[in-house]
């Protein structure tokens, strides 16, 4: 999957992979808690992140106030959540190991576009394009758009994306999903964390035949 002029891409999923959002989200949880009357344990929602916002918020509230509930989140994210959010360890590390070696950085996220694309600027991820409101294998056809030869992220829907694109599947064990649990999913490669990536990129290859497993 690399390009013409032999350059490659690499995708990343943003929450719990490049991203720590689990405050912030937690935060928005508890202020949409607080103005609806509605209790919400804001510790079983970050424990599942990763799924369409929507698919949480029915965890909450019936079919009919959801839209509503997904509008109000949006509404209260940039100001609460974006400043509390943090890398996750090895993250801005691992974007510049791909840049460095030539590399183009694609970020594919569940998140919206609106918010994903905050997100990345706020933590100062140079990505070349940001692309949101996917999940799971949805996910593929942004990463074959961008030729990723590989898709890194947390949860078993970002396997399903790496699929999707006949990309590598990288798992990192930073979410909901253990190492073992990743691995069992088809995971072509699993790391503790995005601080074993730099290590892992040195012997990739854009050919996905041809990609380090671990």
């Amino acid at each position: 999957m690399e390009s013409s002029d032999g350059a490659f891409a690499l995708g990343f999923d943003l929450d719990l992979t490049l991203a720590d959002t689990r405050a912030g989200i937690s935060a928005v949880y508890a202020a949409i808690a607080a103005e609806t009357g509605v209790h919400i344990d804001t510790d079983v929602v970050v424990r599942r992140l990763g799924p369409p916002l929507e698919v949480e918020l029915a965890y909450w509230f019936p079919p009919e106030r959801v839209p509503a509930m997904v509008d109000l989140y949006r509404e209260i994210y940039p100001g609460l959540a974006i400043p509390a959010t943090l890398p996750m360890p090895g993250a801005a590390a691992a974007v510049d190991a791909v840049r460095a070696r030539g590399g183009r950085v694609i970020v594919v996220s569940g998140k919206n576009q609106a918010d994903t694309e905050r997100t990345v600027r706020y933590l100062g991820f140079e990505a070349d394009a940001v692309v949101g409101g996917l999940f799971g294998a949805d996910k593929g056809a942004a990463l074959r758009e961008h030729g990723a030869a590989a898709y890194i992220g947390d949860h078993t829907g970002d396997v399903d994306a790496a699929r999707a694109a006949s990309a590598v599947a990288v798992g990192v064990a930073t979410g909901a999903f253990d190492s073992a649990a990743l691995t069992a999913y088809g995971a072509d490669v699993v790391l503790p964390d995005l601080l074993a990536f730099p290590e892992w990129l040195g012997g990739f290859s854009a050919s996905p035949a041809a990609a380090p497993r671990a």
